[in-house]
C-alpha cells in the first residue's frame, strides 16, 4: 500500500521522519528486527533504493544497526532511542511554539491554552501514552 508523500522534501526523509516516531512510540522496540528493504518498498510503495536510502540515514544517526547476513534493527542503545524522542520533542515544541507566536498569541496565552487543553482531554485511565510513556 503506498503512502501519500508531500513534495516539500525527499521521500526518504519523511519515511525516515515516520520511523523515527514508530521508534519513540515503542512500534519497534529496542533490539527488533525491521522488516526487510523489499517489505518496506511494498509498505510505503516505493523504489528499494529509496528503501535503502532510509536505512543508511537512520544508521548513520544511530537508531538501528545493520547486523550483516540477518537484516536491520532498532539499537538496543536506549540511550540514542531516549536522545531522539527528546530531539522530536524540542522540534514540534518549537513549530508549535513558532506558529502560536504567529499567531499572535503570548507566551502565557500559549501555557494557559495548551494547560486548559490538556485538562480537557485527559485520556481514560489505561490507555496509551500519557507521562509514563516513552522508551525504556
Amino acid at each position: 500500500m503506498a503512502d501519500n508523500f508531500s513534495n516539500t522534501q525527499p521521500i526518504y526523509l519523511q519515511i525516515v521522519q515516520r520511523i523515527c516516531r514508530q521508534l519513540i512510540a515503542q512500534e519497534y522496540k529496542p533490539g527488533e528486527k525491521l522488516p526487510s528493504v523489499r517489505d518496506m518498498a511494498v509498505q510505503y510503495g516505493v523504489n528499494p533504493n529509496t528503501v535503502q536510502r532510509v536505512n543508511m540515514e537512520l544508521e548513520r544517526i544511530g537508531v538501528i544497526e545493520s547486523k550483516r547476513g540477518q537484516g536491520m534493527f532498532v539499537t538496543s542503545d536506549t540511550r540514542q532511542l531516549m536522545e531522539l524522542r527528546e530531539r522530536i520533542k524540542e522540534e514540534q515544541l518549537e513549530r508549535f511554539a513558532a506558529e502560536m507566536r504567529d499567531l499572535g498569541y503570548a507566551d502565557i496565552e500559549i501555557v494557559e491554552h495548551v494547560g486548559s487543553y490538556l485538562k480537557r482531554s485527559r485520556p481514560s485511565a489505561g490507555s496509551v501514552g500519557g507521562s509514563e510513556g516513552g522508551v525504556q
